[in-house]
């Protein structure tokens, strides 16, 4: 894969992710077999395929939520779990009840907690590193507004505000638009693209066409897993990955999305 413009190709780039002969498995089901990969720095790369797959699974692994039978993960030349303080993760599914009265700030401020102490009030450099993250993703102006009171995209948005709360190198995301319309999706993918230019993202979609429009690298994971550039991601290669065909549909404005 080569690099983008302005910025050395990629193989001249610290690996930042490195997985080799990992296995993983659930008791006696086979997730994940002989996966070989390498993401650089200041890589924009998306994990896409079937439902059932392993792109959860995949990015766990990367996290270090999970721990392979086989092979070897490695996050900055080291085990995920001991580069947890330079990994920005944000679930698929948050644990924060969207009606709970809490403000933006404070949500976003809870990527935060264990940084700075481990028990005790936050500090001033804590909120200062928390509003300049809500300032990267456009709501430094909303803090004080309520969570409940913001639109998905924004309550997304504050959540990955809470993963960059934390001033990682990498940027880990589960399926981040699920659930948006395509116009939210198309801002939060644009948004990402340009963290892209000081960090290095990694995110779950499940639409690979649409996705592909806007990330350098794409992952396919189908049990075996497969590299990428965007550009050279062929219909062959997504029939290979989804074992049919997957038209793609143009939205007036939008880009392309998946369908099968």
């Amino acid at each position: 894969m080569s690099g983008s413009v302005g910025q050395p190709p990629a193989q001249s780039r610290e690996a930042v992710l490195r997985l080799q002969g990992v296995q993983f498995a659930y008791g006696d089901l086979s997730v994940l077999q002989d996966v070989n990969i390498a993401i650089h720095e200041r890589d924009f790369a998306s994990i896409v395929g079937p439902n059932g797959g392993g792109k959860t699974t995949l990015l766990k692994l990367l996290v270090g939520l999970l721990q392979p039978r086989a092979g070897t993960v490695e996050v900055f030349g080291v085990a995920p779990q001991k580069a947890r303080g330079r990994i920005g993760y944000m679930p698929q599914h948050s644990q924060l009840d969207a009606q709970f009265p809490v403000c933006v700030l404070d949500v976003a401020m809870m990527g935060r907690l264990g940084i700075t102490r481990p028990l005790g009030p936050y500090t001033r450099e804590d909120r200062d590193v928390t509003r300049r993250a809500l300032a990267d993703v456009g709501l430094v102006e909303m803090e004080r507004r309520p969570f409940s009171a913001l639109s998905g995209g924004q309550r997304q948005r504050v959540l990955i505000a809470r993963a960059l709360s934390c001033e990682p190198d990498l940027l880990l995301l589960d399926e981040p638009t699920a659930s948006l319309d395509l116009r939210v999706q198309d801002d939060l993918y644009e948004l990402l693209g340009r963290l892209s230019e000081k960090l290095t993202v990694v995110l779950v979609s499940h639409d690979v066409g649409f996705v592909s429009k806007f990330v350098k690298t794409v992952i396919c994971v189908n049990r075996t897993v497969h590299v990428h550039s965007s550009r050279d991601l062929s219909k062959e290669a997504i029939i290979q990955l989804y074992g049919r065909d997957v038209r793609l549909l143009h939205h007036e404005h939008q880009g392309p999305c998946t369908h099968t």
